[in-house]
C-alpha cells in the first residue's frame, strides 16, 4: 500500500481535534511541565564561563559533559515522562477502541521499557557497525574513503530511522511489547514508502523549524524588554508550549501513518488477542 500524505496529514489533524480534551491534559503532564522545569531548573550554561580553548580543544566539551553529569537525573526523569507520554498520547490518538487517560497512561508504562529497550539495541548496534566500518577506513589511510564511508552511515542511520519511525504506534496501538517483534513490525508497515516516510516528515520538521525562530524570535524581544529573569521564565513557558505542541502534532502524523498503513481494523485485531 502506497501511503498518501495529504490522506495522512487530514487524518492526524482530525485524530488530535477528536481527541483534544484528552490530548491535552496528557500533553501537559508528560510534556509540557517536565520540559518547563527542565528548563527552568537547568544551570544557566551562558553564565558559566565555558569557551574554547585553543591550548586544549576538549576543554569546553568536559566542561558540558561535567554539567550534564551533575544533572543526569533531571535528564533520566524527562526521558522517563516523555517516553511514558508518547506512547499514553498514541495510545489516545487511535481510531476506534479509544482508552481513557488513565488507561492510556498505564499502556505507556506498561511499553516503556519497551521502547527503551528497542531504542538502546538499535543505537548499540548501528554504533558498532558504524564503528567497525570507520575503524577498518581510519586503519587503511585513505581520507576519501573514510569521508565517503562516513555520508553513507549517516544515510543508513536516518534511512534505519525512518523504517523505525512506527515503532512507538506498534507499541502503543498494537500492543506488542517485544522490542525485536515491534522493530520488525514498524520495519514490514513502511516497506515500499521509506522514501514518502521520510519527506513527509522532513517537510513537518522543516515548517515547525521555520515558524519556531520566528515566533521565538518575536516573543525573545518581548520578554527580553522585560529583564533577565523575566525572559528567562517567559522563554522556558514558550518552548515548553512549542516542545508540547511539536510533539502532539507528530504523534498525531505517525499514528495517521500507522493507520493508514496497519489498516483501521489493525486496532481491532490485536485487540482480539489480548
Amino acid at each position: 500500500m502506497k501511503l498518501d500524505i495529504n490522506r495522512a496529514w487530514t487524518d492526524a489533524i482530525n485524530l488530535i481535534q477528536t481527541n483534544l480534551s484528552v490530548v491535552a491534559v496528557v500533553a501537559g503532564v508528560f510534556f509540557f511541565l517536565p520540559y518547563l522545569a527542565f528548563v527552568l531548573f537547568m544551570p544557566d550554561v551562558s553564565a558559566m564561563g565555558i569557551e574554547s580553548n585553543p591550548q586544549d580543544p576538549t576543554a569546553a566539551f568536559n566542561q558540558v559533559m561535567a554539567l550534564y553529569a551533575d544533572i543526569w537525573w533531571m535528564v533520566a526523569l524527562l526521558t522517563i515522562a516523555q517516553t511514558i507520554g508518547t506512547l499514553a498520547l498514541l495510545a489516545l490518538l487511535r481510531a476506534g477502541n479509544r482508552p481513557t487517560v488513565g488507561q492510556a497512561i498505564a499502556i505507556g508504562a506498561i511499553g516503556f521499557l519497551t521502547s527503551i529497550a528497542a531504542t538502546i539495541i538499535f543505537y548499540i548496534g548501528f554504533s558498532v557497525v558504524a564503528g567497525l566500518i570507520l575503524g577498518a577506513a581510519a586503519a587503511v589511510g585513505v581520507t576519501a574513503l573514510t569521508v565517503i564511508l562516513g555520508i553513507a552511515i549517516f544515510v543508513a542511520f536516518v534511512y534505519i530511522a525512518i523504517k523505525l519511525s512506527l515503532l512507538a504506534p506498534v507499541i502503543a496501538i498494537e500492543k506488542v511489547y517485544n522490542p525485536l517483534a515491534a522493530m520488525m513490525r514498524s520495519w514490514r508497515l513502511t516497506k515500499g514508502n521509506s522514501l514518502r516516510i521520510f519527506a513527509f516528515l522532513a517537510l513537518l520538521i522543516i515548517a515547525v523549524v521555520v515558524v519556531s525562530m520566528v515566533l521565538g524570535l518575536i516573543v525573545g524581544l518581548v520578554f527580553g524588554l522585560a529583564g533577565g529573569e523575566v525572559a528567562r521564565i517567559g522563554g522556558g513557558l514558550f518552548n515548553s508550549v512549542l516542545n508540547a505542541v511539536y510533539v502532539v502534532l507528530m504523534l498525531g502524523v505517525l499514528a495517521a501513518i500507522h493507520r493508514q498503513l496497519a489498516g483501521p481494523d489493525a486496532e481491532v485485531v490485536s485487540e482480539t488477542f489480548e
